[in-house]
């Protein structure tokens, strides 16, 4: 797939996340990394592209709605929001939850969803 790459990386978010009841209640870190494909086409405004501030706003209203049972859900859920732009195309997700082992290994889940594809 060709087109412009828009990105957002190493977005740090407070997040009520896990499946364990020692998560619920408490608020835990995910970074995310997020990469748009734009369809082909000139850009000469902010109009024509993918706003970064929306992509974030969009990360922090997931999180905002409540309590995420597992970052798979949280990715997918962002995932499919972003591909509603008129321009997005595909998109990557990758969701890190540092401290979920409790040692230096760093868990997390990346999804990659394309416009028209389930």
């Amino acid at each position: 797939m060709t087109g412009l790459g828009v990105f957002v990386r190493g977005l740090e978010l407070q997040a009520g996340i896990g499946v364990h009841a020692h998560e619920h209640g408490r608020l835990q870190t995910l970074v995310v990394d997020i990469e748009l494909t734009l369809a082909p086409g000139a850009i000469g405004g902010l109009d024509e592209t993918v706003n970064y501030e929306g992509v974030v706003a969009a990360a922090r209203d997931i999180v905002a709605a409540g309590h995420i049972e597992l970052v798979e859900t949280f990715a997918e859920r962002l995932g499919r929001v972003l591909l509603e732009h008129p321009r997005a195309r595909a998109v990557r997700v990758r969701v890190e939850k540092p401290g979920a082992l409790g040692d230096r290994a760093v868990p997390g889940c990346e999804v990659r969803l394309e416009k028209g594809k389930t």
